[in-house]
């Protein structure tokens, strides 16, 4: 065993959390290119591959943080106009259960508590939920689709592919914010990406340099213990 090996790549696991201020320093495209290409080492059912990706910066990333924080800005005024904006799969599920519910909970009045976001305090939730489709300032977005044609196992082989991104942009100094708020908004995302017609927004990830000042990057969400979720059966 390379111990070496090993303590770069926990090293790489532990420290990714998701990430809600960037620097405006711009990521140069061979970092992503790298990333992407050690990313689709990725497993996927019969090595179908199914994922594409779509790297947004420049002007055609704030074309697409206008579109939607425009849009957003209209249901909040408005909700009736959610309706327009339905994700086309389910991320979270329509009745909520213990211990999801409560970790869940947790992890948003955790976030609110270090904001001081009180209780009812609608307008600064609306405006730290606007934060999503702003990608946190960070300058590079990517949005990752796939086909309408493909199965449920298709999101899980593009979610482990999300995953390696995201350590390997760790291990290269980056930091990321995976978001699924983003996959209400898919009539927009995948009109400004030009996307065919045959393709479904599963996730989008902002992806740049880490804000070291921003009080908001010091939330870091707990784990559970091993034996909490984890059987070991010998016999």
């Amino acid at each position: 065993m390379d111990l070496n090996r090993v303590q770069a790549v926990d090293d790489a696991i532990r420290s990714r959390h998701s990430v809600r201020a960037f620097l405006d320093t711009p990521v140069a495209a061979q970092i992503i290119q790298d990333i992407l290409a050690v990313a689709s080492r990725a497993p996927s059912g019969t090595n179908t591959q199914p994922w594409k990706v779509y790297i947004v910066s420049g002007k055609k990333r704030d074309e697409m943080v206008n579109r939607v924080c425009s849009a957003q800005l209209e249901v909040n005024a408005n909700p009736e106009l959610a309706q327009q904006y339905k994700e086309t799969f389910a991320y979270y599920p329509q009745t909520w259960i213990s211990p999801f519910i409560d970790r869940r909970r947790e992890n948003g009045w955790g976030l609110y508590g270090l904001l001081n976001i009180q209780r009812g305090e609608k307008e600064k939730m609306a405006a730290q939920q606007l934060r999503n489709f702003k990608l946190f300032d960070a300058p590079v977005g990517l949005f990752f689709t796939v086909n309408k044609a493909m199965g449920i196992g298709s999101k899980m082989d593009i979610a482990m592919m999300i995953q390696n991104v995201m350590v390997a942009a760790k291990a290269r100094g980056l930091d990321t914010c995976p978001q699924a708020a983003w996959n209400h908004f898919h009539p927009i995302v995948l009109d400004v990406l030009n996307a065919s017609d045959d393709e479904e927004l599963v996730c989008t990830v902002a992806i740049g340099y880490a804000d070291p000042d921003a009080k908001v990057n010091t939330f870091i969400t707990p784990r559970e213990a091993v034996e909490n979720f984890a059987v070991f059966l010998d016999e």
